[in-house]
């Protein structure tokens, strides 16, 4: 009878623990599955965002295709091709006040030089090695790199439309960005105006 007891009291003791383990595994699980699903949709805002916010426009070298200019794939948000030689801007046209952009929007010219569109992948050449300040920094405040006190960006790059962009937002952006393909591309430094 006693052993009887036992049995029955370990086989009790068995299953409390087997049913304990298993809701464990599935509360870490349905855990695991969330964050998951949360992170899917932080990306596919983050890339709603970049494609609504016009970031293709000069982040993304072009070819030229029967419609127009048609992004490159294999080079979105990679910024001014690095092998592409830097074209002379219309000096008179800029003196008497125009702004001009090459081919495929990633070169603009104007009173403030040359600018080139900044390699957005995550590369190192790109935003690659950047935290998360920095990025907030760079679109939001308009800090190069997001390194306060550094430079300020050069248009076209509209960063003063971000400033009241929020947080989550531009956390989306970010993780975004950072899960590209990373495209390696050393943009040109800025051209100075020329006086």
């Amino acid at each position: 009878m006693k052993t009887i007891s036992l049995i029955i009291a370990f086989a009790a003791s068995l299953s409390l623990l087997t049913f304990c383990a298993q809701k464990e595994v599935r509360i870490e699980q349905s855990q695991s599955a969330t964050a998951d699903t949360s992170m899917e949709a932080m990306l596919a805002h983050g890339k709603y965002l970049v494609t609504i916010s016009g970031c293709h426009d000069c982040h993304s070298p072009k070819k030229m295709g029967p419609n127009g200019p048609e992004l490159i794939d294999s080079l979105l948000l990679s910024g001014y091709p690095s092998g592409r030689p830097v074209r002379e801007a219309d000096a008179d046209a800029v003196k008497q006040g125009w702004a001009l952009m090459n081919e495929d929007l990633t070169m603009a010219a104007g009173p403030w030089g040359v600018s080139f569109a900044a390699n957005i992948t995550s590369d190192e050449t790109g935003i690659g090695t950047w935290t998360e300040e920095q990025f907030s920094k760079a679109l939001k405040q308009g800090w190069y790199k997001g390194i306060e006190g550094g430079r300020k960006l050069l248009p076209p790059m509209p960063w003063q439309n971000f400033t009241e962009m929020k947080d989550e937002d531009v956390r989306a952006m970010y993780l975004y960005l950072k899960s590209t393909r990373p495209v390696r591309n050393i943009v040109p430094s800025p051209v100075a105006p020329r006086l």
